[in-house]
């Protein structure tokens, strides 16, 4: 029976993560292309339409893509994710409390990263009376929070501009990061899933992510929410890597025991 058993949870994560990449993949498409169908979907990944079907409305509630008749196409950048304007405005009381959580994790003299996410940018606003912090970033928004933070030394990561993050993205910075003993990485998400780790909707910003993620010593998740169990087209930390999540309320029980069954520190706000 238990090899029965081990059996199944081995062809479920497999499922799980096919799945994950293939509704990445077809993420990639609508992006390459501008519109997909369902048809040529389905016949791309060898599923029936209705599984097609699935993944583009899935797909569509988390912003990655618009539905249309038949298909989907790209999302105007206007509306999509990614427009820090609009992420600023979502969960906005959630994100406070994470923030001000996350900040009472940083002592005196530490070095760490916060990334370009509209949770960060909490963090730096309750950052701001503090003396002996380093805070490197990507971010524009987190160097302007804290530039009325004497105490506070900020270094930019340098980069090529990505207009909608307001942060910079590539490789140009990542040696002078290497400098740094960062003690700690905070780092927002897309989502945050059992097989796909931490994801972001941009490739371009998780290539940022993945390599300073692996040079913090702690790296720590500040999700809302509604992040749990969603997947982005491009994993940036696989959750054998993540030492904490800090999220609110809301969170999925289910999800949260899973982690904590992992040894992943889960604080709650």
């Amino acid at each position: 029976m238990k090899v029965i058993e081990d059996n199944r949870k081995f062809a479920d994560a497999i499922d799980d993560l096919y799945l994950a990449e293939r509704r990445r993949a077809i993420v990639e498409l609508v992006q390459t292309q501008g519109r997909v169908a369902v048809t040529e979907l389905s016949q791309r990944f060898g599923v029936s339409e209705v599984t097609i079907r699935a993944d583009l409305q899935a797909l569509a509630e988390q912003k990655l893509l618009m539905r249309t008749h038949g298909g989907a196409v790209k999302m105007d950048n206007d509306l999509g994710e990614m427009a820090l304007t609009l992420r600023r405005q979502r969960q906005v009381k959630e994100k406070s409390r994470i923030g001000q959580a996350g900040a009472e994790r940083i002592e005196d003299g530490d070095a760490v990263f916060l990334d370009s996410s509209s949770t960060s940018l909490a963090i730096a606003h309750h950052l701001k009376q503090r003396r002996y912090v380093t805070v490197v970033t990507n971010s524009l928004e987190v160097v302007r929070e804290l530039f009325d933070a004497p105490g506070v030394d900020v270094v930019l990561v340098g980069g090529a501009l990505q207009r909608e993050t307001a942060s910079f993205i590539g490789a140009h910075g990542l040696a002078e990061v290497a400098k740094f003993n960062l003690q700690k990485g905070f780092f927002g998400a897309h989502g945050i899933d059992l097989v796909a780790g931490l994801t972001d909707v941009s490739p371009d910003e998780a290539a940022v992510k993945r390599p300073i993620a692996a040079m913090c010593r702690q790296v720590i998740a500040v999700l809302d929410a509604t992040k749990w169990g969603r997947v982005g087209v491009a994993s940036f930390a696989g959750l054998d890597q993540v030492n904490a999540v800090i999220t609110d309320a809301g969170a999925p029980g289910e999800l949260v025991a899973a982690l904590r069954t992992r040894g992943i520190e889960i604080i709650v706000v």
